[in-house]
């Protein structure tokens, strides 16, 4: 019998430069928002109400930030990115061997995301992408035009219920707005408090609080996240086939969504800015700002035809320094929770959970954005691939993988 071609990853030389583009900046504005969410309570995190930290002054600034340019955006872009890897690692549904080692790829991706879960930071997104990805495998036959049609319009009905739940929220019967709030989140008094103490106490405390917000959160993973995320992920898949990420598309269709996403980014500015200086319980917008911030992936498409025709069009800076990060995008998402949770609340590190306001925490994020901008080429220089990259394909594709670059 002949012998089987021995499948393998695609080789650097052969790599997409825009995807390793975009992957490299989400991961690095993941950790924007992802922040508050190691630095306080998932309560704290979620309703910003609750945080010991009042948004006045500078941190009234730095949440803005956060809340108008990094919030869901980047997220977004990742989940999109996943999508454009399942039908990369597993070709058409014809391809049986790549779709051996796609399954296996994704079931390895769900066992690290309840290791990354469980034992580190509640808020792990890769068992929702492996769970999203069983059902978005199945699809990766499609043509462009389908999974674009179905991504963007589940996307957008998605957007639209939920914005018009944030307005009834605010606008409805009094009774229908007290269902409609955020009550579900609040805790009783000093709750938030007692929760920062457990995590600064170290282990098993601090292990407690990280399992029960894990609970919470991948409840709402399986039965609601996924909705979103796999149209994201079809998305990306159809924009992946239409040559989108390739830069092959016209600039007019380039300029024409950055230019929607900018306007948006405008009025979300506008709106979050009067909703966060009119002080907690207020509703200076009546909604709206909430009800703009459910659109962002009239934002993220905009950040991404802006950072591709960047990369497309010869700017070469920007290749240089984001690609790196995205080719170690695996490593360095969870090389983020390694040093995140050991700041705020891990037994070995100073256990600052609940003591650094937003602006220390926005300085926090960008001295790793340096440490990564940093170490990525440096570690890439040496060898072939990411150390965790080179764990996960080689479970994937099931033989040993080269990792150091030859001399």
């Amino acid at each position: 019998m002949a012998d089987q071609t021995i499948l393998q990853p695609v080789e650097t030389g052969a790599r997409i430069h825009t995807l390793d583009v975009l992957r490299g900046v989400a991961v690095l504005g993941i950790l924007a928002v992802n922040a508050a969410a190691f630095a306080l309570p998932m309560s704290a995190a979620m309703s910003p109400e609750q945080s010991p930290f009042p948004l006045v002054g500078a941190s009234a600034a730095a949440h803005w930030l956060v809340e108008v340019f990094f919030h869901q955006k980047f997220i977004t872009l990742f989940s999109m990115l996943f999508g454009v890897s399942i039908f990369l690692v597993g070709g058409e549904r014809r391809d049986e061997a790549g779709g051996r080692v796609l399954r296996r790829r994704l079931m390895w991706l769900g066992l690290f995301g309840l290791i990354h879960g469980l034992a580190f930071w509640y808020g792990d997104v890769l068992l929702l992408y492996a769970w999203s990805g069983l059902f978005v495998m199945l699809m990766r036959s499609m043509p462009a035009r389908p999974l674009i049609l179905f991504g963007i319009g589940a996307t957008l009905a998605l957007a639209t219920l939920q914005a018009g739940t944030q307005w009834m929220a605010v606008n409805g019967p009094s009774g229908l707005t007290e269902a409609l709030g955020d009550e579900s989140m609040r805790l009783a008094d000093g709750a938030v408090a007692a929760s920062i103490a457990a995590y600064r106490s170290g282990w098993p405390a601090g292990l407690i609080e990280n399992l029960k917000a894990w609970g919470i959160l991948q409840s709402a993973s399986l039965f609601v996240y996924v909705f979103a995320t796999i149209p994201l992920m079809m998305l990306g898949m159809g924009l992946f086939k239409a040559g989108f990420f390739h830069g092959r598309m016209p600039t007019r269709v380039y300029l024409i969504l950055i230019g929607v996403g900018a306007a948006v980014l405008a009025l979300l500015g506008v709106l979050e800015w009067r909703e966060i200086t009119a002080g907690p319980g207020v509703e200076a917008t009546q909604g709206w700002a909430n009800v703009v911030a459910s659109y962002p992936i009239f934002i993220t498409l905009a950040y991404a035809s802006g950072l591709i025709l960047l990369t497309s069009r010869g700017v070469g800076w920007v290749r240089r320094i984001f690609a790196p990060v995205g080719r170690m995008a695996f490593t360095n998402y969870l090389s983020q929770t390694m040093i995140m949770s050991t700041l705020f609340y891990m037994p070995w590190g100073p256990r600052l959970m609940g003591q650094i306001d937003y602006p220390g925490q926005l300085g926090i994020v960008v001295a790793v954005w340096a440490l990564q901008l940093i170490w990525s080429p440096l570690w890439l220089s040496r060898f072939r691939m990411g150390p965790l990259e080179w764990l996960w394909r080689r479970l994937s594709y099931g033989h040993d993988l080269p990792l150091r670059r030859e001399a």
